[in-house]
């Protein structure tokens, strides 16, 4: 089993990386002393798949378990489906030492990170991805929260799991779209702080979607290393962190205008990184050569690289002022400037925007 640290002090953790280990989760929690209730939150889809093994692996090392179940969609990431999981949480009295297992991919561990930090003013939880996408970034770092029909993302906390277990073998499971979405997100890591990461995604193209395990154990690896890197610098986003936030700008405004429900996460932001990219050219910081790169790799891993027919431009701004990220309406961009660096940059003009987004 490969282990990655994610240093904050007191706050540390594990990234756990292996195949087929869904089963020893169980025994993996007794070092956490948590007292003997437990939940499992998880959405119906991966649940018939993962969770008869999980819960089995829980209630054989000694826990009481409640299980909750959610729709699957980033739709239920909401404040009605939190209001949810607290009630059952509530009727099965977990306590202050117990914790919560997210089983499930970014929305599952998302809400139910969000849950486990406010539910007695914080109890412990542990992130279990299923997809490529929350095993490459949703599930490090300690970001939880649901959304609000106005933006995505807009209430949350940051609450650190206590653990990150990773079972590569799920990724067999995962429909090519969630798959290949999951890829965006990886890519990202290559345009903003490691080239040769990069390359290696140019050149191995077949073999990550073909499933290779190496291939997928190196990607998944590197990933985290430069996250749980980049995380360990800065907790909570008060400068270097907000790099990762690269393409999400304008991705996160696109699921917004299109309700959640057009785009997957990383299909969202793929394109937010290619257009950030050309924002980035049409403000002199990087050449065309390397936007038609990132773009190339983009597409060739099934990703979307421009905006919708029809894309309502006008709800696409007023979208990305509501981003966390935007101080007294001055929208912050993450920039590359080349392969493997970016900069952050604020004071870009609508007129420039427009013009990348066209």
């Amino acid at each position: 089993m490969q282990k990655i640290r994610v240093e904050l002090g007191e706050r540390s953790y594990n990234i756990n990386i292996d195949g087929a280990c869904l089963h020893e989760l169980g025994s993996s929690l007794v070092r956490f002393e948590f007292s003997r209730r437990l939940a499992l939150v998880s959405n119906p889809t991966v649940y018939e798949l993962y969770g008869a093994v999980v819960s089995r692996a829980i209630k054989d090392a000694g826990y009481e378990l409640t299980e909750i179940i959610i729709p699957d969609g980033e739709e239920y990431k909401s404040l009605q489906w939190l209001q949810n999981i607290y009630e059952e949480l509530l009727k099965a009295r977990l306590d202050r030492k117990s914790a919560l297992i997210a089983l499930g991919g970014g929305v599952i561990g998302d809400i139910t990170g969000f849950a486990a930090s406010t539910y007695m003013r914080g109890i412990d939880f542990i992130q279990v991805p299923t997809t490529l996408l929350s095993q490459v970034d949703s599930s490090v770092g300690g970001k939880t929260g649901v959304n609000h029909p106005l933006g995505k993302n807009m209430i949350g906390t940051f609450w650190q799991p206590r653990l990150v277990w990773i079972d590569t073998e799920t990724l067999k499971s995962l429909p090519e779209r969630e798959f290949c979405s999951g890829l965006a997100e990886v890519i990202k890591y290559g345009v903003i702080w490691d080239s040769d990461f990069f390359d290696f995604l140019e050149a191995q193209r077949e073999k990550v979607l073909g499933l290779d395990t190496d291939a997928l154990q190196h990607i998944i690896r590197r990933s985290c290393e430069i996250k749980a890197e980049v995380v360990s610098k800065d907790e909570r986003e008060a400068g270097l962190r907000a790099i990762l936030n690269y393409g999400h700008t304008i991705g996160h405004a696109i699921e917004t205008i299109t309700g959640y429900k057009r785009y997957l996460h990383g299909e969202a932001v793929s394109i937010g990184m290619h257009l950030e990219a050309r924002l980035s050219e049409v403000l002199g910081l990087i050449d065309a050569e390397k936007v038609k790169r990132i773009r190339k790799l983009l597409e060739s891993y099934g990703l979307p690289s421009e905006m919708p027919e029809g894309a309502d431009m006008e709800g696409l701004f007023s979208a990305m002022q509501l981003d966390k990220k935007a101080v007294s309406g001055d929208l912050k961009f993450v920039l590359p400037e080349k392969i493997g660096a970016v900069k952050i940059r604020g004071g870009v003009s609508a007129g420039e925007i427009k013009d990348a987004v066209r």
